[in-house]
């Protein structure tokens, strides 16, 4: 069921006109997150028109937990130096840096990954279904299902924010792209985790950047 709130939260997000809003709701049967795409995709969402323009600015951000064990660096574009300059939009890079360091994405976006990744793991999930016993005919729809899970835990844009997980990152980029009138995209980044790929003991990196946030 669609109600006002929820309009008032997807026009707040979005920047579209009400009916419009209410629309998408509809179409979506009130699914929030999928709404906003269906608004973008038509070319309603004021922060889908911001995306569309040129953001060749922006910051690059370091950052290293703890004494060294992980490291960050990520580069976030915007349109104009002066909003690269201001506090809010350092904050939110800053906010990216320390998610890749938690949640250790591999990849921007999910059209980034690549098909054969992709491919492979759909593989691997058919090949958990009928070993779980699932009917054969809606297995390639729990497959869909469960790939959308595998490009959350892959795609840093997919990933549920570490200090909100009612949003991801795409939706947290969005709402900051509509406060500050700019496009915002976040280009790409590296992590280093020291002694990655060695044979050692394993410790909770995510849990210890986590400590760190809140303490």
């Amino acid at each position: 069921m669609v109600t006002a709130q929820m309009v008032k939260e997807l026009r707040e997000r979005t920047g579209a006109g009400m009916m419009d809003c209410k629309n998408a709701l509809v179409e979506n049967n009130a699914d929030m997150e999928k709404a906003v795409e269906y608004l973008r995709e038509k070319g309603l969402a004021a922060a889908a028109k911001k995306a569309g323009r040129i953001a060749a600015e922006g910051i690059v951000e370091s950052y290293i937990h703890g004494a060294g064990r992980i490291g960050v660096l990520v580069e976030v574009n915007c349109e104009t130096d002066f909003v690269a300059k201001t506090p809010e939009f350092r904050e939110l890079v800053r906010e990216i840096a320390m998610q890749i360091a938690a949640a250790k994405p591999e990849f921007v976006t999910k059209e980034e990954v690549p098909t054969e990744i992709i491919n492979k793991e759909k593989e691997i999930l058919k090949q958990q279904a009928l070993n779980e016993g699932k009917p054969e005919k809606i297995i390639d729809k729990m497959v869909e299902g469960r790939i959308e899970k595998f490009y959350k835990d892959l795609c840093l844009l997919e990933q549920p924010y570490i200090r909100d997980q009612d949003i991801t990152i795409s939706r947290l980029i969005s709402d900051k792209i509509n406060k500050i009138g700019e496009n915002i995209q976040i280009r790409r980044f590296v992590r280093y985790e020291m002694g990655e790929g060695l044979e050692k003991k394993q410790d909770n990196f995510a849990e210890e950047v986590m400590a760190q946030i809140k303490g």
